[in-house]
C-alpha cells in the first residue's frame, strides 16, 4: 500500500480529524461537517442516517435536547490505513452529562469509523457504527470463538 506522505503522517491527521469530531459534539452543524456529504451513520440503538444532511437533523433534536450539554468521551483503539486515502478506526466512546469524566460501564460503546480522505486532504468520515459494548458478551464470545475453532 502506498500512502500519500507517510504513514505517520497520515495517522497523526486521523487523529486530529477524530479530536475535531469529538470536539464537535453538540454542535449538530460542526459534527456533521466531520462526515462526507454521502455518509452512512448507524446509531446506539440501531437507526441509521443517510449523509451528511442526515448527520446533522439526526443530531439537532438531541442536542438541543436529550443531549444538551452533553460531552463525548472517546478513545481511539487503532487506526489502519486500507489505502492512501482510506482508513479503518475503532474506538470506545460515551456520553458524558454533568461533571462526569468517563462514561458509566452501561453507558459505554463501540465504534468503527470508514474515514476517506477529501479532496482538500482532510479526513472526513464516511461510515460510522455505533454498538454498546457488553464487557462480558464479549469476553465469552471470544471464549467462544477459541474453544470451538478448528
Amino acid at each position: 500500500m502506498k500512502v500519500a506522505g507517510n504513514v505517520h503522517e497520515s495517522v497523526r491527521d486521523i487523529h486530529t480529524a477524530f479530536e475535531v469530531h469529538r470536539a464537535a459534539w453538540g454542535d449538530a452543524d460542526a459534527y456533521a461537517r466531520t462526515f462526507t456529504e454521502d455518509a452512512d451513520y448507524v446509531t446506539f440503538f440501531g437507526g441509521r442516517m443517510v449523509g451528511r444532511g442526515g448527520v446533522a437533523e439526526g443530531h439537532r433534536g438531541l442536542f438541543d435536547g436529550v443531549l444538551k450539554g452533553s460531552r463525548l468521551w472517546a478513545e481511539i483503539d487503532d487506526v489502519v490505513l486500507l489505502g492512501p486515502d482510506t482508513a479503518l478506526l475503532h474506538s470506545r466512546g460515551g456520553v458524558l452529562k454533568g461533571r462526569r469524566q468517563e462514561p458509566g460501564r452501561r453507558a459505554r460503546s463501540v465504534q468503527t469509523y470508514l474515514l476517506v480522505r477529501g479532496d482538500g486532504g482532510e479526513w472526513l468520515i464516511r461510515a460510522f457504527q455505533n454498538t454498546r459494548s457488553r464487557p462480558r458478551v464479549e469476553a465469552f464470545s471470544n471464549w467462544l470463538a477459541v474453544k470451538f475453532a478448528p
